[in-house]
């Protein structure tokens, strides 16, 4: 029982870390899957294939490695001499996703609480502060508490939007779109960028847990849970008609089709926009840890600050343009992942 209670710890983690802003609204979803129709639900399949097998494979290599941070797992993908430039790219994406996912926790408050944009973003800034202080177990408690919750709402909305009589029309469409070929690329990039995101968390996570066979379990569990919250999500969002107009389009089904439950999700929503931002600064913090001397306090507040100052672009520009760039630099990263196989 212990080592299964471990296990859904660890899942919790990896898919906390990985829904984060666009993720978790429904946005990334969209740019990725859905708006190619029943062409994205094929590629959602195989980006779920891919997050259980490598997903699992990044954590017990660390475990293997004792790496401490995303730095040393880096070393041993690229080499030494590689892996320099691959920690400054990492770094700089980290920093550009957490500052979208801060952007996000704005958009949740302007869009669907009719509330100024900053105080989502400072009261984010405060909370993920608090969390950061009480170190892995304030990770480990949050992802712990909003995934479960999490994945519920998605199934609710999922058997919701399925009983409806236009769904299995909408569901095998393939809309006309001009870049259609992406949809082939999208489960690799999008797998890519997030695992190569996750890895900040994931790494020193996996280092910490002595049982490996609770860090297997706890991939499988994670990347299967992932699997469903994007089947789950893509099987509701094709019901809102010119879905790629909205910001939060998940927002958009509970206000019309589940009112009574609105605001608990969108809490949600801006619980898994927080589980991401905590989990981006808590990656760097350990990176920087290697370079700088000082304390965690200064080293949080710069790291927020940074973040803080890139979050004043919109958040749907931040996705749309950070996303894809990230995803295809992050194919590397996947391709030597898959290539360097440890049957143990």
């Amino acid at each position: 029982m212990k080592r299964l209670s471990g296990a859904f710890q660890i899942a919790a983690v990896y898919v906390g870390t990985v829904i984060g802003a666009g993720f978790a609204t429904g946005r990334e979803i969209v740019e990725f899957f859905t708006r190619f129709g029943f062409v994205g639900f094929i590629a959602i399949l195989f980006s779920g294939y891919l997050f259980i097998t490598m997903g699992t494979r990044i954590m017990l290599k660390s475990h293997d490695l004792k790496a401490k941070s995303f730095e040393q797992f880096n070393e041993y993908l690229f080499g030494k001499w590689f892996s320099k430039f691959m920690n400054i790219m990492m770094m700089v994406m980290l920093i550009g996703v957490s500052a979208v996912m801060l952007s996000g926790a704005g958009a949740v408050f302007e869009e669907q609480l009719m509330m100024p944009k900053q105080l989502g973003v400072l009261l984010t800034i405060l909370l993920g502060f608090i969390t950061m202080m009480v170190g892995m177990k304030g990770l480990f408690a949050v992802n712990t508490f909003v995934v479960p919750i999490m994945i519920l709402f998605n199934v609710f909305l999922m058997m919701y939007s399925v009983t409806d009589a236009r769904f299995l029309e909408a569901f095998l469409t393939i809309p006309p779109v001009d870049d259609g070929w992406k949809s082939v690329v999208a489960p690799f990039s999008y797998v890519a960028f997030n695992l190569a995101m996750a890895q900040a968390v994931l790494v020193p996570v996996a280092s910490e847990i002595k049982d490996r066979k609770v860090i297997k379990y706890g991939g499988y569990i994670g990347g299967g849970f992932l699997t469903l919250i994007l089947i789950s999500s893509h099987m509701t969002l094709v019901m809102i008609p010119d879905v790629t107009l909205y910001e939060i389009p998940m927002a958009v089904v509970m206000k019309h089709f589940v009112a009574g439950f609105y605001y608990l999700y969108i809490l949600i929503i801006y619980g898994e926009i927080f589980t991401s931002v905590i989990g981006g600064v808590f990656g760097l913090e350990k990176q920087l840890a290697g370079y700088w001397k000082g304390s965690s306090i200064a080293t949080f507040t710069g790291i927020f600050t940074i973040i803080y100052s890139l979050s004043f672009f919109e958040y749907s520009e931040l996705l749309s343009y950070l996303y894809p760039l990230f995803g295809y630099l992050s194919l590397l990263f996947l391709v030597l992942l898959w290539m360097k196989h440890d049957s143990k």
